[in-house]
């Protein structure tokens, strides 16, 4: 991602304490010469300018930010530190229950069972019917994350919760509430899950945002839930680089990744660019080494088309027949509240053209998607 396009996209973020760099780098203004036969001055020469410091690059996502000093990335869970891009959420809790593994949703990793199920705030996405949007689509210090691509919803003016009753994209947004959040260590989540084992607890799962914007407490996390013998849960959008997503793979026991659509002007759509090349390939990955299911949120007349549908149980099936496809019903939500819930009728038919393909199509037409 250029410089330039973070540069509209990026805020200068408060958390991060470091000085900002010297300078913002550019040419020198050109020194100011003194006219033909005037007489030499006294003044000392001027000390060269600084060197303009380097910009890090996050290297988790496709995004690829590049960052001055303090600036957010486009996660809002990110922020250029000195040399390098750090996390802003780490062991900031948002949200922590014991949850149904089936609520992940996961119906064949240890069906019937419970996982405490952890949630920070941020995510790289920007998807207009996010059900999360309270800490997905937020900055820390508080204020929407702003969108990425028009038109970013159903044509309705953003209305925020009441949570952040002040936020928007414009500038008032940075006054509003900051994110509620409560920290936890990497030690004290897995206490917390040992704790729960008498509750039918198996495990963490790592979800509600989009948790690999805050990598670094997932992995240290599920290092010690694995030494603990914990089992490690991650729901995902999959909108990851390839070597971050291989670290992290073996410390995990299953996923839920998001296949949002089946087609890259889905993906443009909630701003991501290379995003279902990107996810196809993060599917693949994490079929090949831990347990799998795969969930498309049917959002009328965006990913609906039976034919499209068929094409992705057709690509899925390839990857592996027996990965289980979660289709789900959009609700009303965020930044597309004028939008019908997808019919029920709309799932089932989608379901028996899945089916052509996969041998467990799971159609949800209960509650939201977590």
């Amino acid at each position: 991602m250029s410089a330039q396009r973070m540069s509209a996209q990026g805020t200068q973020n408060p958390q991060v304490s470091r000085a900002r760099a010297v300078s913002q780098g550019g040419a020198a203004p050109p020194t100011p010469q003194a006219p033909q036969g005037a007489p030499p001055t006294d003044s000392a020469p001027q000390p060269p300018q600084a060197a303009p410091t380097p910009q890090p690059s996050c290297p988790l996502c496709p995004h690829a930010c590049r960052l001055a000093e303090g600036q957010l990335g486009i996660c809002g869970a990110r922020a250029a530190c000195g040399s390098s891009v750090v996390s802003l959420n780490y062991g900031q809790t948002t949200a922590l229950a014991l949850d149904p593994v089936e609520k992940k949703p996961l119906a064949h990793f240890h069906p019937g069972s419970m996982v405490l199920s952890y949630g920070s705030f941020g995510c790289n996405l920007r998807c207009p019917f996010c059900q999360n949007s309270d800490i997905a689509q937020v900055r820390p210090e508080g204020g929407r994350l702003p969108a990425l691509v028009a038109p970013v919803g159903d044509g309705v003016p953003d209305v925020p919760s009441p949570r952040h009753a002040a936020a928007s994209d414009s500038a008032a947004a940075l006054a509003s509430a900051p994110v509620p959040t409560t920290p936890l260590t990497p030690e004290q989540l897995v206490a917390r899950a040992l704790a729960l084992r008498p509750r039918g607890n198996v495990g963490i799962a790592y979800t509600y945002n989009e948790p690999l914007v805050g990598y670094e407490f997932v992995l240290d996390t599920a290092r010690l839930a694995h030494e603990a013998g914990l089992a490690n849960v991650l729901v995902t959008n999959g909108y990851v680089n390839e070597a971050p997503l291989k670290a992290l793979l073996g410390h995990l026991d299953a996923a839920n990744i998001d296949l949002k659509g089946f087609t890259q002007g889905f993906y443009d759509r909630v701003g991501a660019p290379r995003g279902l090349e990107t996810v196809m390939r993060s599917i693949e990955l994490a079929a090949s080494h831990i347990h799998v299911e795969v969930t498309t949120l049917i959002v009328p007349g965006l990913n609906d088309d039976p034919a499209e549908i068929d094409a992705l149980a057709q690509w899925l099936a390839s990857v592996d027949p027996r990965i289980p496809l979660h289709l789900t019903r959009f609700h009303p939500a965020y930044r597309m509240p004028r939008t019908p819930p997808t019919p029920h009728e709309t799932i089932r038919t989608l379901a028996a053209v899945a089916q052509h393909h996969l041998r467990r199509v799971h159609p949800s037409t209960g509650g939201l998607r977590w």
